[in-house]
Order: structure tokens, then sequence, then C-alpha cells
């Protein structure tokens, strides 16, 4: 139980971007909840977002788990939808759709159970854009536009792209909401320690990269060092050990969640004593 003597901390998690590595989320939520450590404020970025509107939706940890490891990942392919936009190879409205499973259609912001917010980057200016009203769907197709990848988004009157440009880990946007503790979770390790085997053979065979390896590795790049400077101002850092994985494996679901459950029990005992738990 919580210590009541004193009047209790109100707890942000803040879920960085890292596509297929955000299934880890999902195993940091579930020891979370098993442990009664109570999240008052969500912030997440790109498909760190995703999970968090999902938890934020219905706090079902076991329904999200069943959901991921349902899927049939290798029936993506009909999800692609090519977009005649100059502004990206893929319109992003199938994903869209999925993504809607996921979160239990297209509710409103107002809807959901725990305050959450996401986050996008306004590609005109540099600056980061926290998205916490309207639709949820239209926040997160918004906050996992990989530039290039997915055709940008209007948002009013700027056009935005993805959250890890300016806010790969979402610590301050969870301040911001009103967390006096942040619990952050990074599934974004070191340049060269993400790379996957695969790329890593590349590599040192010295060749060439695709434009999509030198597009991916550009992100990960500047999200990495953004990330270093926001999670100095965290709480508690949960990091996954899933530098291993690469950021296309959502086949690898069942992985990924228990090396989410492994480092949130790791990080357990610093937390309920920071907590006074």
């Amino acid at each position: 139980m919580m210590n009541t003597e004193h009047k209790r901390k109100k707890i942000g998690l803040a879920l960085g971007g890292g596509a297929a590595r955000c299934l880890a989320h999902i195993g940091v939520l579930e020891v979370l909840q098993r442990e009664g450590i109570p999240i008052d404020f969500i912030a997440g970025t790109s498909a760190g977002a995703i999970v968090g509107a999902a938890y934020a939706r219905n706090q079902n940890v076991e329904a999200m788990t069943k959901d991921v490891l349902d899927a049939n990942w290798k029936g993506m392919r009909p999800l692609i939808d090519l977009s005649l936009l100059k502004s990206g190879f893929l319109k992003g409205n199938k994903i869209r759709a999925l993504i809607a499973t996921y979160v239990g259609g297209n509710v409103d912001f107002s809807e959901l159970k725990i305050p959450f917010s996401c986050v996008a980057t306004d590609i005109d200016t540099g600056e980061e854009v926290i998205i916490n009203s309207g639709q949820v769907l239209d926040a997160l197709r918004a906050s996992i536009s990989l530039p290039g990848i997915f055709s940008v988004v209007k948002r009013g009157e700027r056009y935005v792209v993805d959250g890890g440009l300016t806010t790969p880990v979402p610590v301050e946007v969870a301040r911001q909401m009103g967390a006096d503790f942040v619990i952050a979770v990074n599934v974004n390790p070191g340049i060269y320690g993400r790379i996957p085997k695969n790329y890593r053979q590349r590599i040192d065979a010295h060749k060439e990269p695709t434009i999509i390896q030198v597009m991916m590795q550009s992100l990960y790049i500047t999200a990495f060092a953004v990330a270093q400077h926001a999670l100095e101002n965290a709480d508690i850092i949960i990091e996954p050990d899933v530098a291993h994985v690469s950021g296309a494996d959502f086949h690898r679901a069942p992985e990924l969640i228990a090396h989410g459950r492994e480092a949130a029990e790791k990080a357990l005992p610093e937390i309920k004593r920071r907590l006074g738990i």
C-alpha cells in the first residue's frame, strides 16, 4: 500500500517511441498494474503513444497482450496504401484503421480513463506539438508519421510528423500534465547497439545502405541524442533489453513483452523505495 502519511505523488508514465520495440511497454504496464502502482498521467511518442492510448482507454493489459499476440503480423502487407502525395510513400489510412482496433475506435481524449497526451513534430518549425484534445486516432496518426514514409498530417495550420524527432521519450510532457514523479520507458538503445544482425552484417561488409535504412538510421541518431537529455529529468528509467530487435519485428511480440516485464521487475525495488510503498 502507498504511504498515506504524506500526500501521494502523482505518477506520470512517459512511453518512448521505437516501432516494434514499443511492444515492450506492454510488459512494463503489466508489472506496474500487478504491483498496484497507480498511473495518473500517460505521455507517449509515436508507437509508444499507441500503447499509451490503448492503456489509457481501458487499463486492460490482458486484452492488449492478447491483441498483439493474436495479430497476424506477417499478413500486414495489405495495410500498405501508397500515397500520391509528395510528402510520404504511404497515406496511413489503413494503419489508422488498425490502430482503431487497439484503442477501441475513434474515441475522444475526454473518453479516456487516464489523462493522455501524445507528441508530434511541426515539420516546418521543428517545434514539439503536444496533442491532448480531439479525436485520439487523429492524434496517433500524427505522432507515428515517420518522415518520408507516411504522408504528413495537417493539424490546424501546421503540418506535423513523428514526435520522435523532437521528443523521443516525453518526460517533460508528463510533468507538464501534472506528474510529480515520472517513470520513463526507453526502448531506444545506443546507435550501434540498436542495429539488428542483418544490418550489422551489411556494415561489416562495407555495403551501401538502402534508402529506407538511411532514413531510419537518421531518425535513430537524432532520437538517441535527444532521448539522453530527456531521460536526465526522469525519476525512474526503465530500459528493456531490446537492442537486438529491429523496429520492424512486430512478430516478436512475445519476446518484446517479456523484455519489458523483466526490465520493470528490476526497477520495482527502486520505484517502491522512491514512492514509499
